[in-house]
């Protein structure tokens, strides 16, 4: 699977919405000035059959070009200001969108048998993936089986799945839809949907104004003294118009949801076959919300605005073409083709109602679907088979730690520490960590001065296995570190990264593996805590930013294991770049090479990749990538926003 490609096509689809959303607008202004007109021309007699007011030819006289260009300033601005506002909502990050449904987050420590499987296995395929370790968060009151990914790049990106998905799902089934969700972060899905969300609540926003003008009249009418008010009569009929309009956009947005996002579930189920090498899982989680009662449906109240970016369809299509998702039975058949055609039904657990509000008929309504709800899962219970009890979850009881410790070749005692905030901070200050008993006592006395209580005497416990493991595991445990890494607050996140830098030049010099070190962790924790701006297409061919590859090619032809003159040349047949040349040693400083991979990140996206494979080519010109050099690899890649797993 070419995940570039496909981010390729992500960024072209992405131009393509423009160009769609500008028709849209464009329409938005015809309808809203017939509008417009239509309420000057009825807002004083609300007789549309009498001739008064010179017929439709009177009606036509009240557009002119005047107030069609004001209208169409007003919608515009208007428009790009919503669209404004709801792209800085929800480019903050991918827990904005996930917390914005209700979500809640699942911590290392969480005692929840599912939810530690969750974890485990969103971190076996991050770590599959060469990618950072994302946040995971439940919607605890959704019973439906669904999922969703959000974020702009993966370094900010989340997994959410409901709690129908982690209790009903078993292992292979819940890696088959992580696997999926995994694909719409490498397939630049996530940046697409969310502009798709932030153009589309731009154009839906004209019936919400409707919306407000018929409250405000109906009040208006209520406390209005005269029966006989014209102006205040006009305007519901102006709400409803811009009601209609509404309606209409929102026609508009379901078209352009279903239009995008259908194809590229079918591309996410191929590539959660890739991620997990098994196409039984996904095929076998299609079955099972097959013949679930509740399906795939999501009641958060904005489950509907972002419908695109879930794993199955959260609501019932007014028509086939306005569905986000391809039909269950053709998802399944293109992943098992001999498929009988029978879906695995098992007994379905209970939930809690989600919390309702007291006050309204509207609310009893609500009361009244949940009970029905309730009695037809009863009833399904009745006749279906239960899920296989709490042996499920025996994996699980040591929250993952030993199979993770087995898979990556560390220390179980170690893994646990990575599941805490405090073990976590401590093992990256360990990576960090001189052997030399000068520098080595600066150092603690960096870590004494961050504050964090126990922080100095677990590094110094911890060092001597830390130190063991040597670069071949620096990359595993920092991966590992993240998730707990997420949990701390900013303020103690601020704290880590100067005692990080404090360490760094407690020997008075940086060495590369260090600036990797430091990278990683900055750049896939930022989002987390501060707003960060992602890097943005600029270059359109290696020639323009031949400077800096030469500088990258030369750190990497120095720092590996062969002939330098020899590894400068293989990355640079590889790029075809005839006119670079190996930089000396002492002219590839770290603070060189950190200024020229920045600088590359400005890259296109399909230029990323092969820039990458020719530094994978320069590395391994001796015959294998080792591990320090992998390192450096993986963290150019981070910092480029460019995971790549098939290189790695």
């Amino acid at each position: 699977m070419d995940f570039f490609q496909h981010q390729d096509n992500a960024r072209r689809n992405s131009r393509l919405l423009v160009l769609v959303f500008s028709l849209a607008v464009f329409g938005l202004i015809l309808l809203t000035n017939a509008a417009v007109a239509a309420f000057l021309y009825f807002g004083d007699d609300f007789n549309v059959y009498s001739g008064s007011r010179g017929g439709w030819a009177g009606f036509l006289s009240y557009f002119n070009l005047e107030r069609f260009g004001l209208i169409g300033l007003a919608v515009t601005g208007t428009v790009a200001l919503v669209v404004l506002f709801r792209w800085m909502q929800l480019s903050s990050g991918g827990k904005v969108v996930a917390e914005a449904m209700g979500g809640r987050r699942i911590l290392p420590g969480s005692d929840d048998p599912a939810e530690r499987r969750c974890l485990n296995v969103v971190e076996e395929l991050a770590l599959a993936a060469n990618m950072p370790v994302p946040a995971v968060y439940v919607l605890e009151h959704e019973r439906g089986i669904n999922a969703f990914a959000a974020g702009i790049v993966p370094a900010d990106a989340v997994v959410a799945v409901t709690r129908g998905a982690i209790d009903h799902f078993k292992r292979a089934e819940l890696q088959g839809v992580i696997g999926h969700e995994f694909s719409h972060i490498l397939n630049g899905d996530m940046r697409l949907n969310i502009r798709l969300a932030a153009l589309l609540k731009g154009i839906t926003f004209v019936g919400d104004v409707g919306y407000i003008l018929l409250r405000s009249s109906s009040s208006a009418r209520r406390s209005s003294s005269s029966s006989r008010d014209n102006g205040a009569a006009a305007l519901p009929i102006l709400g409803m118009i811009l009601c209609v309009l509404g309606w209409l956009g929102g026609l508009i947005a379901d078209f352009l949801r279903a239009a995008i996002s259908r194809q590229r579930e079918y591309l996410a189920d191929a590539s959660a076959v890739q991620f997990t090498r098994d196409n039984e899982g996904i095929a076998d989680a299609l079955k099972v919300i097959g013949g679930y009662v509740p399906g795939t449906l999501v009641h958060a109240a904005r489950a509907a605005e972002m419908s695109h970016i879930f794993f199955g369809q959260v609501i019932h299509p007014l028509w086939q073409g306005f569905a986000t998702h391809p039909p269950l039975d053709t998802r399944i058949q293109r992943l098992e083709p001999s498929w009988n055609g029978e879906y695995i039904s098992r007994k379905q657990r209970h939930y809690p109602n989600p919390p309702i509000d007291s006050g309204g008929e509207s609310n009893q309504g609500a009361r009244a679907l949940i009970a029905a709800a309730a009695a037809a899962a009863g009833l399904a219970s009745a006749t279906t088979p239960p899920l296989a009890p709490d042996a499920e979850f025996a994996d699980e009881t040591d929250g993952g730690e030993a199979e993770t410790s087995q898979r990556e070749d560390i220390p179980l005692a170690l893994v646990r520490h990575c599941r805490e905030p405090l073990g976590a901070q401590a093992i990256l200050s360990c990576l960090l960590l001189h052997a030399e008993p000068e520098v080595y006592q600066r150092q603690m006395a960096v870590l004494a001065e961050a504050g964090a209580r126990g922080l100095p005497e677990l590094a110094h416990t911890l060092y001597p296995g830390v130190h063991a493991l040597g670069a071949p595991r620096r990359l595993p445990l920092i991966e590992l570190c993240l998730p707990a890494l997420r949990a701390i607050s900013p303020g103690q996140y601020q704290r880590l990264k100067q005692c990080l830098l404090g360490l760094i030049k407690a020997d008075a010099r940086t060495e590369l593996f260090e600036w990797c070190i430091y990278q990683l962790v900055r750049h896939y924790l930022d989002p987390e805590f501060v707003q960060v701006r992602p890097s943005a297409p600029r270059y359109r061919k290696l020639k323009q930013v031949k400077s800096q590859i030469e500088m990258v090619l030369s750190v990497l032809a120095h720092e590996g294991g062969g002939e330098a003159e020899a590894a400068f040349a293989a990355g640079r047949n590889e790029l075809e770049l005839p006119g670079i040349e190996l930089r000396p040693r002492e002219q590839c400083s770290v603070a060189g090479f950190s200024e020229a991979v920045h600088e590359l990140a400005n890259l296109y996206p399909l230029l990323k990749p092969r820039l990458l494979k020719g530094m994978v080519e320069a590395a391994s010109e001796d015959g294998r990538l080792s591990p320090a050099e992998r390192e450096i690899v993986a963290s150019i890649a981070a910092v480029m926003d460019c995971p790549a797993p098939e290189l790695l």
